[in-house]
């Protein structure tokens, strides 16, 4: 059935929403878009079969969420390398990957919330979508539902095709998983909303530069570090300044463009110098984790192709400042 213009706007309106629904649901940006694309052309090819105009929100749900769940029964949780290992014992150039489908990965400031209701900024940071991934994806939908986008338990159960009393029942259980989850990164769930502006500026000249005692002033003693796809991350300011020593010749010539990711962290695109041609190439979005005004862990995202989901540039002149 062909839409009308009226109904194809409405659709497009919600993407940024389900798009923000699926990213918590999968932990990674580019199987949230991919889902809400699928279910975006299952619902324009069944649009007739819906009857009541009130129920299209919850309807168009029940399609991502199936889509979600069928893609999960298959895929292992997604984590971050600090709830998989034990810091690095012996600091050396990393090698050991995982592959990208391991992973939970940032996603741009511009995906969205529902439009009408303030969803907590928290909901949408890396540790809370690392702990989402330990939930069943049923469980997972619910939490979401209710408890991130703040719906009834009675359009709950519409888009899930369950009973108001297994979605409770489905809640309570996600609930006490989610209390005796332990995850280190948990503790990044308690840290400043505000990020000091002055220390960021002091980060990206510092990396700029490659200053390695300068990057180290700005960490607690026990801050750290990670890089996906990489499963290695450091621990300690000791064993990071080795870490920064062997990466030397990689990152050196490095540049930064700041963005915003994951409810509005500070973030920073990092671009490596590469062959002899002047250019710059995309490397990997660091996102630092403030506490106290100083950085208690330092993510590292390794894939490039983030940089476009991102909007940033394929690469830079090193003429650029």
């Amino acid at each position: 059935m062909s839409l009308l213009h009226g109904e194809l706007e409405w659709m497009e309106k919600l993407r940024p929403e389900l798009v923000g629904y699926c990213y918590r649901m999968m932990g990674s940006i580019f199987e949230a878009e991919d889902a809400v694309q699928d279910a975006m052309v299952r619902a324009w090819q069944s649009w007739d079969q819906l009857q009541q105009e009130g129920s299209r929100k919850a309807w168009v749900y029940r399609i991502v969420t199936n889509i979600c769940i069928d893609r999960l029964r298959s895929a292992k949780r997604r984590a971050l390398p600090m709830d998989l290992s034990e810091p690095a014992a012996q600091i050396t150039e990393p090698k050991e990957q995982l592959p990208n489908a391991s992973w939970v990965w940032p996603v741009p400031d511009s995906v969205g919330n529902p439009a009408d209701i303030v969803v907590n900024k928290e909901s949408i940071r890396l540790s809370f979508i690392a702990i989402l991934q330990t939930l069943p994806p049923r469980q997972r939908a619910v939490l979401i539902l209710q408890e991130v986008f703040r719906w009834p338990a009675t359009q709950t159960a519409e888009a899930m095709g369950m009973t108001v009393a297994a979605v409770n029942s489905a809640l309570q259980r996600a609930r006490a998983t989610l209390t005796k989850a332990e995850l280190r990164s948990e503790a990044l769930q308690e840290l400043d909303d505000d990020a000091d502006q002055e220390l960021l500026a002091r980060y990206v000249e510092a990396f700029e530069r490659y200053d390695i005692d300068s990057l180290l002033a700005l960490f607690h003693e026990n801050g750290s570090l990670s890089m996906p796809p990489f499963v290695m991350w450091v621990n300690g300011r000791p064993d990071m300044s080795l870490f920064y020593e062997t990466t030397r010749r990689h990152c050196l010539g490095s540049r930064m463009l700041p963005l915003r990711a994951n409810g509005g962290c500070p973030a920073f695109a990092q671009y490596v110098p590469a062959g002899d041609d002047g250019r710059l190439l995309p490397w990997a979005i660091h996102i630092p984790e403030i506490k106290d005004g100083r950085i208690l862990h330092l993510h590292h995202f390794i894939d490039p192709a983030l940089f476009s989901r991102f909007g940033l540039p394929p690469f830079l002149d090193t003429k650029i400042n």
